[in-house]
């Protein structure tokens, strides 16, 4: 037998990268994990999902946001917020969470070599040291990449850091822009957008789609819209940016329709890119494709079989919570320990302000597809949980099959959308029916009773319905 210095080498320590090295090590493999000193929990914990995420929590709070309902539109926690406020308690949370995953990696005796991966042959890693110039070989009986990504940038524009930005460059900023151009209308893109409008900037989002969003339910996107506009949100959509000029006052962003927006600062959220471009793939016999990712299969297994991917590098969908899943389960095939696959009904969270959260099908797919359904509404507004924390535009959303009245999907918009919609999730992954919500008691007064409230409706439509075809 060859002998390796390690059962599993991972490379990239955010969260697809964690679960695989844990998920080794609780199997009792010798497992190391490869990242940066400055990087370990991954572009998750530095520079993406964590600081984004915390950064609107910031927002939420300084800007009083949730309470203006209650106390007024002027109604401010601060009055001058600046990005030092910003800042520390994103920096505060971002320490936390390294320690917690350096902590666990210690805890399960997992080594942390800190440096760049990168491939000498399929079963030989080199390990760059990033500070000292160190040079490390360590080999592996199976290697996971999880590399993550970073932004994409197109190559005919300027970025600066300071005028021109790209998504992970938001936080270098210096002082809040009085006004934003967002080139881009994802999900990176509109989370952006929304956080900034809430801190009084003047937001135009540029997209080159007719519309934004197209993965939800047309009817939350049309909310959200709605009340980013009501924050003076300016959309553009079927529009391409072909120049952005910069200057001491700021920019100018013209269109080819040949409009021409000013703006203090200019946010380009134009999707993802890999991070495989220091791995030397060719010396594994792998190739990644043009925006860097890898092909897997069902097992997460890159052509190369003792070779796996996980995370964001492989794409869709590139969330934190199904890499850490991608990340367990391809340590555990890699030794041939027995697992139940994913389950297909996953959540999709979008920290806007305020949240989108949905599970199961849309009423799109659901058309599409000719399945009879109805659809249950709740609005937060009639929820007393609702009036208490001062959201009047929230609402969930129930698509019930008017055949066998199980949940078909649930769409939520408004305050703790992206916790709401594991209730529904739950449901629909039991095969639960409409019936379960409309005889379950819910705590009072809590926003979950919205699931009864739309249970209800929906139920009332299907029996009004009933009623009139049998006569």
């Amino acid at each position: 037998m060859t002998s390796y210095d390690y059962d599993l080498i991972v490379i990239g320590s955010g969260p697809g990268g964690q679960k695989a090295a844990i998920a080794g090590a609780k199997l009792g493999k010798r497992v190391a994990i490869i990242d940066k000193q400055e990087m370990v929990g991954g572009v998750c914990a530095n520079t993406g999902t964590i600081p984004s995420k915390t950064l609107r929590e910031a927002v939420m709070y300084l800007t009083g946001m949730s309470q203006r309902e209650l106390y007024g539109a002027s109604y401010r926690v601060k009055q001058d917020i600046t990005i030092s406020d910003l800042m520390a308690r994103t920096q505060h949370v971002i320490g936390r969470e390294v320690q917690v995953v350096r902590a666990q990696l210690h805890r399960n005796g997992i080594d942390l070599l800190n440096g760049i991966g990168r491939f000498v042959d399929a079963h030989t890693v080199a390990v760059e040291g990033t500070h000292r110039g160190d040079h490390t070989r360590i080999t592996g009986e199976f290697i996971v990449i999880a590399t993550g990504t970073t932004p994409a940038r197109p190559s005919a524009v300027d970025f600066d850091e300071e005028r021109i930005l790209d998504s992970d460059e938001v936080f270098a900023l210096q002082e809040i822009p009085s006004s934003l151009v967002v080139v881009g209308a994802g999900v990176i893109g509109i989370e952006y957008a929304s956080m900034f409008a809430a801190l009084g900037c003047r937001v135009t989002v540029v997209e080159q789609r007719e519309k934004m969003l197209d993965f939800c339910d047309p009817e939350i996107v049309e909310s959200l819209k709605f009340h980013l506009r009501d924050q003076a949100v300016t959309f553009r959509f079927d529009e391409k940016v072909v120049d952005v000029s910069v200057s001491d006052s700021g920019t100018i962003t013209t269109l080819a329709s040949g409009k021409r927006i000013p703006a203090a600062a200019v946010m380009y959220s134009a999707g993802r890119q890999g991070c495989t471009d220091k791995l030397d793939l060719a010396a594994a016999g792998l190739e990644a494709d043009r925006r860097g990712r890898l092909s897997v299969d069902e097992h997460y297994r890159t052509p190369v079989e003792h070779i796996y991917a996980v995370g964001d590098v492989i794409g869709f969908p590139a969330l934190a919570a199904t890499s850490m899943d991608q990340g367990r389960l391809a340590a555990y095939h890699a030794f041939g320990e027995p697992v139940h696959d994913m389950t297909a009904l996953q959540p999709i969270g979008i920290y806007t302000i305020p949240e989108i959260s949905y599970c199961g099908a849309t009423e799109t797919e659901l058309t599409s597809s000719a399945t009879p359904y109805e659809v249950g509404i709740s609005r937060y507004r009639e929820l007393a949980r609702g009036q208490i924390v001062g959201d009047a535009y929230g609402m969930l959303k129930l698509l019930v099959s008017t055949v066998d009245r199980k949940i078909l999907g649930v769409h939520v918009f408004g305050t703790g959308a992206t916790d709401l919609v594991h209730i529904g999730q739950a449901v629909m992954g039991c095969g639960g029916t409409v019936d379960y919500l409309v005889d379950t008691v819910f705590n009072y007064p809590t926003l979950s009773e919205a699931y009864k409230v739309a249970a209800l409706d929906a139920t009332n439509k299907i029996r009004a319905l009933d009623r009139f075809t049998t006569g």
